[in-house]
């Protein structure tokens, strides 16, 4: 824990920035340390520019890749699926602090003497886990937690991708990258933009299922506050589990089949858990005798998705045009 502690305070000043917080050597704009964000009802102060970053999931150590500071991961956990061919090469210089499709425990996490964590799901965030971020806050170690997922799994009034560009402009400002982060936020709501464009109009809105996966046979689907259901409402379809009580929700077979989706969303997991993949998933509902009654079913109206992309990160934009893509070919 010293040495953790040592790790950040060895690293408190910057001295490629000067009193403006300008690049010294550039002139381009920079981050001004020390600063304080608030982050799920927290204030976090940055003392200096992160050298030493350990990442708690997959998404979260592409979404630092794509804004040009892979370099200064240390550490990283929760791999669940392949890296995009366009950045593999960086990711697989990343050493891997857990088991696949496991977390990063909280002694494992502190032999990289990181200067700064960052994660996306509370429930890594734990002293079952990683640790709570308090723990990591006392012994010196500043932390960022994605505001979609402030409290596991509850519904976040008003989530949308103005909170994820946000997220990566605070990720810029605290990597001392501002650009970077107001560069990726930029592209990113231009993809956005262009599959909203190409949205085909209809009469009345189609009817979708976001299926995520299944535990112990019950379905799991995307409720209200995420990002699932605030892509529904961009591209003007109707998410059949927009009343549930949370943004993940258990529900049941029989609730699906009242609900008679007119397109399922399947997403592509390869975690390795029962019913995980795409695949799995149209065979679990094409021989069930209840869902495979249903149109959606019969009909092969499916767009599957990668599950990660459900989730917030550097791949949920891409969801948008594929989505639009697969409605549009639907007809």
């Amino acid at each position: 824990m010293a040495l953790a502690v040592l790790s950040v305070t060895g690293c408190a000043t910057d001295s490629s920035t000067d009193d403006r917080g300008h690049d010294a050597k550039s002139g381009k704009s920079a981050t001004a340390y020390p600063f304080t964000l608030k982050n799920c009802g927290t204030d976090v102060t940055y003392t200096a520019a992160p050298k030493k970053v350990v990442t708690l999931n997959q998404t979260a150590a592409e979404i630092l890749i794509h804004l040009g500071v892979g370099d200064r991961i240390v550490g990283s956990g929760y791999e669940i699926e392949k890296t995009p061919d366009a950045i593999a090469e960086q990711y697989k210089k990343i050493p891997i602090l857990s088991a696949p499709g496991a977390e990063i425990k909280h002694e494992k996490l502190l032999e990289a003497q990181p200067d700064f964590v960052y994660g996306s799901f509370a429930s890594m965030f734990t002293k079952e886990q990683s640790g709570e971020r308090k723990q990591l806050h006392d012994l010196g170690v500043p932390t960022y937690l994605t505001e979609f997922d402030c409290t596991y799994h509850e519904s976040v009034a008003n989530a949308d991708f103005k909170m994820m560009f946000e997220e990566y402009r605070r990720l810029g400002k605290i990597m001392g990258v501002p650009e970077a982060g107001e560069k990726l936020a930029t592209e990113q709501q231009a993809v956005v933009d262009k599959a909203v464009g190409a949205v085909k109009k209809r009469d009345k809105p189609l009817k979708v299922m976001w299926f995520y996966s299944t535990y112990e046979g019950t379905p799991w689907a995307a409720g209200p506050g995420g990002l699932p259901q605030h892509i529904s409402q961009l591209v003007g379809v109707e998410n059949i589990f927009a009343d549930a009580k949370t943004k993940w929700a258990e529900v049941s077979w029989d609730e699906v089949a009242a609900r008679n989706p007119d397109v399922i969303i399947l997403a592509d997991l390869t975690r390795g858990e029962p019913n995980d993949t795409a695949k799995e998933k149209i065979d679990l509902l094409k021989k069930d005798p209840l869902t495979s009654r249903l149109a959606a079913v019969k009909g092969d109206r499916f767009i599957t998705i990668p599950g990660s992309h459900m989730d917030p990160g550097y791949g949920s934009a891409s969801v948008v045009p594929a989505l639009v893509d697969g409605l549009n070919k639907l007809g």
